[in-house]
């Protein structure tokens, strides 16, 4: 159920009626006010947002939204109406989110618009991949099938974000480690060296004076620490989240040793299984690719995917436009040709996704392999600087007396 705020007129009396109601659409809670001899004037869903930081228990899963199109496919496909399909999924979701959603979907779709138009007004949920897919089924008349397609397409995608976020995880946490116990060396163990020296007045080795000498700045200055890196913290996400940025880093993720392939291969993946989608389901070529560049993730694969709608729109063909593009592997557009000679390119695309997403699981595997070791290694190194800059002192001590 949802909450309305509502102006109405009592028939009665003829006063301004100003409160709430709860209904399942905007419809429905009209109908509850004529019930009431309440003429309607004014009727809008409330905000039910909660405030300013409530925004993060909000969001729709990927999960909830998968399911919700699964179960939307089955349903339709069981010949049952498109709104009474709707109000099922809305009530055996466990996303309340979701449901306040689907209830506005209901809204517009009982007012007239097509379920396309309806989700179109929700793009932080569906997405322009999701929306021209619908639009597509609609117009064939194959809108459960197409429903089907989208929640397979958004579960291999979920799929493939997860191990790419599995396989970063790792080097992300030993870093932290690494930090941590460099720290805890710094601060703790390292000053007391440099008290002991003091007291002897002894010069220390220089090694272990710059460890010493940056051990007392971040015991002495630490908020200047915390603040520098938060400041430096803050800089790259705000420049992150402007063109240049995106353009910057969007580059880093296609260009970085190791981790560089991987996203390459996630990119072509993304762009075939949905191209694959799209052309399946009869959206156009130059629409498939304006949308699959959007859906990449990736601007300048984005911008490579308009160069070539530009040329296939003069006539020349997408395997020939793609061809030596250095945002995209040389295989795809191999493939690509053969599936235009074969007159399947939707099929081909979608061979090319599961390639990729296989090449990508084998990736995943080596460098999980590579990287495990690898860190260890880095991690015993720092360990073995510290220790090597806190046992030379004491061992020179060492040396000292017994000399005399």
């Amino acid at each position: 159920m949802l909450t309305y705020s509502y102006t109405a007129k009592d028939a009665s009396t003829g006063q301004l009626v100003k409160a709430q109601v709860q209904a399942d659409n905007e419809k429905s809670a009209a109908n509850l006010l004529m019930q009431r001899d309440l003429i309607p004037l004014d009727i809008s869903l409330k905000d039910q947002s909660g405030g300013v930081f409530s925004r993060f228990g909000h969001k729709v899963k990927v999960k909830d939204k998968i399911l919700f199109t699964r179960q939307l496919a089955t349903l339709i496909n069981a010949g049952l109406p498109l709104a009474q399909s709707l109000h099922t999924v809305a009530d055996q979701t466990d996303s309340k989110s979701l449901a306040q959603i689907v209830g506005q979907i209901i809204s517009d779709v009982e007012g007239g618009s097509s379920l396309s138009v309806a989700f179109g007004r929700h793009p932080k949920v569906f997405n322009q991949v999701y929306v021209n897919l619908v639009a597509a089924g609609e117009s064939s008349g194959t809108l459960d099938e197409t429903l089907e397609r989208i929640a397979t397409q958004q579960e291999k995608d979920a799929d493939t974000t997860s191990k790419i976020r599995g396989a970063l995880m790792y080097p992300v946490i030993v870093v932290f480690v690494i930090v941590g116990v460099l720290t805890f060396m710094l601060t703790t163990v390292l000053p007391q060296i440099g008290v002991l020296y003091d007291d002897l007045n002894k010069d220390l080795p220089f090694f272990t004076a710059v460890l010493v000498g940056m051990a007392s700045f971040i015991t002495n200055y630490w908020y200047i620490v915390l603040l520098a890196l938060g400041g430096v913290g803050y800089a790259l996400f705000n420049y992150s989240k402007t063109a240049s940025g995106i353009r910057f880093f969007d580059k880093l993720r296609m260009r970085t040793p190791l981790f560089g392939g991987l996203f390459m291969l996630l990119y072509m993946a993304r762009f075939s299984r949905t191209a694959s989608t799209l052309l399946g389901s009869g959206v156009q070529m130059l629409e498939t690719l304006r949308i699959s560049g959007k859906a990449v993730g990736n601007v300048h694969v984005e911008a490579s995917l308009n160069a070539a709608a530009d040329k296939v729109k003069g006539g020349t063909a997408l395997s020939k436009s793609l061809e030596g593009d250095p945002n995209f592997l040389r295989l795809v557009p191999q493939m690509i040709r053969i599936g235009e000679q074969s007159g399947s390119i939707d099929a081909m695309l979608a061979k090319i996704a599961s390639f990729y997403e296989n090449e990508l699981d084998n990736k995943i595997k080596t460098i999980s392999t590579i990287i495990e070791p690898a860190l260890m290694v880095i991690l015993a190194l720092v360990v073995a600087v510290i220790v090597a800059a806190i046992l030379l002192p004491v061992y020179g001590l060492v040396g000292e007396s017994l000399a005399l």
